[in-house]
């Protein structure tokens, strides 16, 4: 019988529930898929506790993979038996299960050369890395980025795609086992936050100017420091918030700090049009099969371990890409 994770009720990990259910046919624009492996997202956990509002009771996660096997009225871009990905937000909720329906609009359709576990690692990471690295930002050789976060299933696929363009990147990482694995995934240098001044180190390696871009996905610890980072005009990227929401500011704190820029993106948003959603995974999965950029998958928990896996998730334990294989 077909599987799910569900919530009730916001909170911690233990408030994830895995159960039977019925998954019926497709309906009009939906498709039913059998997942062949699914994602483990640190945004996952944000629907779990409430950060990010969701209609209870709820599945969750928001991007996985598989298999095509039937499909509804009004579907006429996929059949059964394609293979597929998708990753979204509220619209995909409901990964974290073993067959589901989903609107056909969400997914994109798997070349033969990725594997269901390599698409469960970087649909999400990746899209994500290519909208940072070709809509967000006009980058050229020889810039330099700060990057944190760096040994994250987003930040190895972001330093990776970054060198790819020849640039500099400098990543944060609370440990040495982590520093080298960013270092093999194409950080230039590595600043343990746990024991070093972030910007006092970024000011060091760049003679005093600063970095052009900053990526945090952190929030509330490196917010001051990641400002601090910044050279005179130049822009700072908040991901996400794994340490916590970033407490209000005045906005002339960036006109005194160099007239600095910032943005808060959502994935959403570069992947809403179909012909641009189709561009970025043509991009991605053509790097992937080169061998050019690399999805390292350094954990693998089972559907029913989805408590333990947010655990790990929230106590930092995880080193690039996990998924739950199906």
């Amino acid at each position: 019988m077909p599987k799910m994770t569900r919530f009730y009720e916001v909170g911690g990990p233990e408030v994830l529930r895995y159960e039977d259910v019925e998954v019926g046919e497709p309906g009009a624009g939906q498709v039913r898929l059998q997942h062949g492996a699914v994602a483990l997202n640190f945004a996952d956990t944000y629907f779990r506790s409430g950060l990010y509002p969701a209609q209870l009771p709820s599945g969750i996660g928001s991007d996985a993979c598989g298999t095509i096997t039937a499909v509804g009225p009004d579907v006429t871009d996929f059949k059964v038996g394609d293979r597929v990905t998708y990753t979204g937000a509220h619209n995909t909720l409901g990964a974290y299960s073993t067959e589901r329906l989903i609107d056909a609009y969400t997914l994109i359709r798997l070349p033969d050369a990725i594997g269901f576990e390599t698409a469960a690692a970087i649909t999400m990471r990746g899209l994500t890395a290519a909208y940072l690295m070709r809509r967000l930002y006009d980058f050229k050789g020889g810039e330099t980025v700060l990057l944190h976060a760096a040994a994250g299933g987003v930040g190895l696929l972001v330093s990776q795609w970054a060198k790819l363009q020849g640039l500099n990147v400098i990543g944060t990482v609370s440990s040495e086992a982590k520093a080298e694995v960013a270092k093999a995934h194409g950080c230039d240098y590595t600043i343990n936050y746990s024991n070093e001044d972030v910007a006092k180190r970024v000011r060091e390696i760049t003679a005093g100017k600063g970095v052009d871009v900053v990526f945090d996905s952190v929030g509330k610890d490196t917010f001051e420091g990641s400002l601090n980072s910044l050279k005179r005009r130049g822009l700072m990227v908040c991901l996400g918030t794994a340490s916590g929401q970033i407490p209000p500011f005045n906005p002339q704190i960036l006109a005194m700090k160099g007239s600095l820029f910032l943005t808060r993106p959502a994935s959403a948003d570069y992947i809403a049009d179909p012909v641009e959603k189709a561009a970025l995974a043509s991009e991605l999965f053509e790097h992937v099969a080169a061998g050019r950029i690399r999805a390292d998958i350094t954990k693998r928990y089972e559907l029913a371990d989805a408590v333990q896996a947010h655990r790990d998730l929230e106590a930092r334990k995880i080193i690039g890409s996990a998924i739950f294989t199906v």
